[in-house]
């Protein structure tokens, strides 16, 4: 027999799962978009990519093995995709502007073996290039901040941003609804419900812990690459905040499924990774925030047009 009762507990679940969804399936798209227009990836860290995807492996097998919501367990497989998809693009962009600077390089070595006496008119002419441009680039910058450009710019990045992820809850919360008319939240009664008493396995929640460590590390290599470049360039703004969206109400998703003191312990890896992460988020913006300055506020601010020129 089957029953469309829900509690309101699993209620909110779906919701916060559908919108956790509904930004995971958005997430990649800004950074993608920034990497194909840039034809680079040297504003992601691979440090920061590779241990993602293993929290979110890890993420997946326990999430299998303790019986989690539905929702956080489909998730949990999403992410393994989404993370793969956006590491193949990295990769493929890393390898092939490698592969163009060897090719520069070699034939740059050539040419100075060629004509060493128009070398030194060279050097000194593209010096004055590089000098007019960043001089041009300063009074450029200068006069937006004092037009005030930069920061208009700025706010309204943050709001066309702010705006996406407002989407993302409706259509989120519009899908739960829909698919809870379709029946897709009917639910098994009786002496076939599921058993939510039994001890979680060892080693799922083992998998758990190192899911919810690796999430915690992961953003690390992304923050230290960042300060020490002194910039955000390359990277897309609306990811990470699809990405704090995603982690929010992943995390609400999991919490509200069920209030049990039994079910929360086991809940513990998958709250700790997920509400964990949301701190180094707020690093993040904060370096997109300090990192932006004056200087093409705007592009570095998305993160779309903002981009590292083909190496």
């Amino acid at each position: 027999m089957l029953s469309q009762n829900l509690t309101t507990g699993e209620a909110l679940s779906g919701i916060f799962g559908s919108v956790s969804l509904t930004a995971w399936i958005c997430l990649l798209i800004p950074q993608l978009i920034t990497n194909y227009k840039a034809k680079s990836a040297e504003g992601l860290s691979m440090g920061f990519l590779a241990i993602w995807l293993f929290g979110d492996v890890t993420n997946l097998g326990g999430a299998l093995a303790t019986g989690l919501a539905p929702t956080a367990t489909a998730l949990a497989g999403y992410f393994c995709i989404s993370d793969l998809i956006l590491i193949t693009q990295c990769m493929y962009y890393n390898m092939r502007n490698a592969h163009v600077a060897r090719r520069r390089d070699s034939s740059d070595t050539e040419s100075s073996e060629e004509r060493p006496l128009l070398r030194r008119n060279s050097t000194t002419s593209t010096s004055h290039a590089r000098r007019s441009h960043h001089e041009q680039s300063n009074s450029d910058a200068l006069k937006r901040v004092v037009s005030g450009e930069a920061e208009t710019s700025k706010t309204s990045s943050w709001l066309s941003n702010s705006l996406a992820v407002f989407a993302i809850y409706l259509v989120g919360a519009a899908g739960w609804f829909i698919s809870y008319r379709a029946g897709a939240w009917d639910k098994p009664d009786g002496p076939d419900a599921p058993d939510s008493d039994s001890e979680p396995p060892l080693g799922g929640m083992i998998l758990g812990y190192a899911s919810a460590l690796c999430y915690l590390c992961a953003r690390i290599p992304q923050i230290i690459k960042n300060y020490r470049e002194k910039s955000c360039e390359g990277l897309a703004l609306l990811f990470f905040m699809f990405s704090l969206t995603g982690n929010l109400t992943y995390g609400l998703s999991v919490f509200t499924y069920s209030q049990d003191a039994d079910y929360i312990t086991r809940a513990v890896p998958w709250l700790l990774g997920s509400l964990g992460t949301i701190v180094e988020d707020c690093i993040i913006f904060y370096q997109f925030r300090i990192y932006s300055g004056g200087e093409d506020s705007g592009n570095r601010s998305t993160g779309v047009n903002g981009a590292h020129e083909s190496a």
